[in-house]
């Protein structure tokens, strides 16, 4: 099979450099396998994603520990350019910490003091900044041997001197233009080859990994998650597994999904690369697949050889998924006592709600049970590795059901963490539930902005009382989890879902940025809290810690945004924090003071008069949620990332069709979608948008004193 790739060298991006630390001077990120392998050898680096290829996220520093963690401060903090989601783990190496923010943006830091050092903008053009699910986050970069790798939105993988951040090779991996394929992932680098993965199942591609030569960006190998096109390609052994679990002659046409969009692990000794892939496209899989078959390799864990791209073997969470569970969830490797023995394992808590535990030498099913709330599934049979579907609580092609956990899941992309000396694992968990349904005939939509799922469009009702209660019901946790013993050691409670990643250290501690705009550290093993501090903005991504000169540091990128405040921002308000992109970095003793929470405008613009029948409405809510909500929020509430249009002014009201229909604001990333939405619609959607203004001004004065 012929491997498409479409590589350019140097380029024209924005570089600002700035004189490099003395720490790093000589041979910045100079970093390969011997170096990551033995990373507890120098504890003072984090040079890897999860620190170390096993993906654990435990550090073992531990001068900030369980008794002076209270005397933690505000050490620096830096202002990224764009107030998005930011979900970035920093990788620190030899005293500079390299990350990222919104829109691919690479920054490099004297870790000591959060001096810029240098800054890469790889300029993703904004017609496609609306061209992926969840936001245009970015989960961070890969060094190795003096180079700085990243992933941008648009779908190239940018090779970057780490010593000024100049562009030394690009790559796009997107094998097909005409989808809207993107990368907000992190890169891996094993046997000198950079990998990665893409994302965009909800808009219709097929899933692969990717991997490069790391000098020069050559395509080395890729692996294809799911079946393409028979007439065009001959199926190697995994397609050939893969193929024989799907149905019909749709499946190819439609994309597949499958996508691995964030999680990797790999074990040096097995040589074995373990990914998760995503979920299925279509959502729907009587009109993906005739509504049969396991449809290998979504959702699932796969096991490759990282020289080749070869497949060994493979284990399935949700066979056949209709739920949007995806298995790209946080992979993390270690060795546990199972029934009397050590076994070198694989555990992962993916969306589904069931925390399984793998013998990674051959995909074995160990263990599995649930570690949130779960109606779709009774249980998983041991003895067969597969769940046992409620199709009377799960199967929406019957009619309406709420199924738990949500399509956001019981736990997100939000990286866990494991802690050797407790044995626990520590999960951003959340309990959710929600409604799906499916037309009898899903029709695709042939625009690259809008997303294709085969289910109907969620139907949030506007009570504002209503409203809270469902808010109400989403629920986020802190959840300590024992993995032998398959049960939770301790829990703690958040006013919402949708919490940072975690990192837990020797010093008995397990930090965890929130929702609701904190920063946190835990006691490892009871779960007590012992330390919190204000962060300005909700935090999602994963702390690190490391060590300069003696002193130890813990950083936390900040920034609010993703799935949860873009589509469901009638929810999210309850965190009540609005986007604010930093990075804040704490120490011992850190007298640095964070600036005061940036403070938006409420006031309300006078809406125009609404002119439109009561049906007319209607049809403009449902063309509304099912082309604007997944950015501006469900019935027209955003969650505060991208602009809430119950707040357009006199000037955009006039502009309303520009906007929508011609792209008069494309280069800000919102597409036009003349051809897709006639000019009756694009009225409809505005004169929704215009009744939901006047219900939020009547809301806003029942709410005066």
């Amino acid at each position: 099979m012929k491997l498409p790739s479409r590589l350019h060298l140097a380029g024209a991006c924005l570089i600002l450099p700035l004189a490099f630390g003395a720490s790093a001077a000589g041979a910045p990120a100079a970093v390969d396998a011997a170096r990551i392998i033995a990373a507890d050898r120098e504890p003072g680096n984090w040079m890897s994603h999860g620190r170390t290829y096993d993906e654990q996220r435990h550090s073992p520093l531990k001068r900030i520990n369980d008794r002076n963690v209270g005397e933690l401060g505000l050490a620096w903090t830096a202002r990224l350019d764009i107030d998005r989601g930011v979900e970035a783990t920093p990788i620190v190496v030899d005293g500079v910490m390299y990350t990222t923010g919104a829109k691919s943006i690479v920054y490099a830091f004297d870790a000591r003091s959060g001096t810029l050092l240098w800054k890469f903008d790889p300029e993703v053009p904004g017609i496609r900044l609306s061209e992926g699910c969840c936001d245009v986050v970015n989960r961070g970069v890969a060094v190795w041997q003096g180079k700085v790798y990243v992933g941008a939105y648009d779908g190239r993988l940018i090779a970057l001197n780490a010593r000024d951040g100049r562009k030394l090779w690009e790559t796009d991996t997107v094998v097909d233009p005409a989808r809207s394929y993107t990368i907000t992932g992190a890169p891996r680098v094993v046997k000198g080859k950079v990998l990665i993965g893409n994302g965009g199942a909800e808009y219709g591609v097929r899933g692969y990994v990717s991997a490069y030569d790391a000098d020069t960006g050559k395509l080395a190998w890729r692996f294809y998650t799911v079946p393409g096109d028979p007439a065009q390609e001959k199926d190697d052994r995994a397609m050939e597994i893969a193929r024989k679990t799907w149905h019909g002659t749709e499946y190819w046409k439609q994309g597949g999904g499958g996508t691995v969009w964030d999680s990797m692990a790999y074990d040096p000794e097995l040589d074995l690369l373990y990914i998760g892939t995503g979920n299925a496209s279509w959502w729907n899989r009587q009109a993906r697949s005739e509504g049969k078959g396991d449809n290998l390799f979504v959702s699932s864990i796969v096991a490759l050889r990282p020289d080749s791209g070869e497949y060994v073997w493979h284990y399935q969470t949700t066979p056949g998924d209709m739920w949007d569970y995806t298995a790209t969830q946080h992979i993390i490797l270690a060795e546990l006592p199972i029934d009397g023995k050590q076994r070198k394992v694989l555990m992962q808590a993916p969306k589904n709600g069931f925390f399984y535990v793998l013998d990674r030498t051959n995909g074995k099913l160990l263990s599995a049970e649930k570690f949130a709330p779960v109606n779709w599934a009774t249980h998983v049979d041991l003895a067969t590795g597969r769940p046992v579907v409620d199709e009377e609580a799960a199967n929406y092609l019957k009619g309406p059901k709420v199924i738990s956990p949500a399509f956001i899941g019981a736990h997100n992309w939000h990286p866990m963490s494991f802690n050797p000396a407790t044995g626990l694992v520590y999960i951003p968990m959340q309990e959710t539930a929600g409604m799906l349904s499916a037309p009898a005939s899903p029709q695709r939509i042939a625009h690259k902005s809008v997303v294709n799922l085969g289910v109907d469009v969620p139907d949030l009702p506007e009570d504002p009382e209503v409203v809270k209660q469902i808010a109400a019901s989403f629920k986020g946790k802190l959840l300590a989890w024992d993995p032998v013993r398959q049960q939770a050691a301790w829990t703690q409670d958040y006013r919402t879902i949708y919490n940072g990643g975690t990192l837990s250290t020797a010093g008995n501690l397990v930090f965890q940025g929130t929702a609701d705009g904190r920063v946190t550290a835990y006691a490892a093993d009871s779960g007590k809290l012992l330390w919190s501090s204000p962060a300005n903005t909700g935090v999602m991504a994963g702390p690190v810690t490391y060590e300069v000169d003696g002193e130890q540091y813990v950083t936390f990128m900040a920034g609010w945004g993703g799935t949860f405040p873009l589509i469901l921002g009638p929810l999210s308000l309850e965190a009540k924090v609005q986007p604010e992109a930093r990075v804040l970095t704490y120490k011992l003793g850190g007298k640095a003071v964070l600036p005061p929470p940036a403070q938006l405008p409420q006031a309300v613009p006078q809406p125009p008069a609404v002119t439109a029948s009561a049906e007319d409405i209607a049809a403009g809510r449902t063309l509304y949620n099912g082309f604007c909500g997944s950015c501006h929020g469900l019935n027209a509430i955003s969650g505060g990332v991208l602009p809430d249009l119950r707040y357009l002014d006199a000037r955009k009201h006039a502009q309303f069709k520009d906007i929508v229909l011609m792209g008069a604001r494309a280069a800000k990333g919102m597409p036009p979608f003349a051809g897709t939405v006639s000019e009756t619609d694009a009225e409809r959607i505005h004169q929704y948008l215009i009744k939901r203004a006047h219900d939020l001004r009547q809301e806003t004065a029942r709410a005066r004193p």
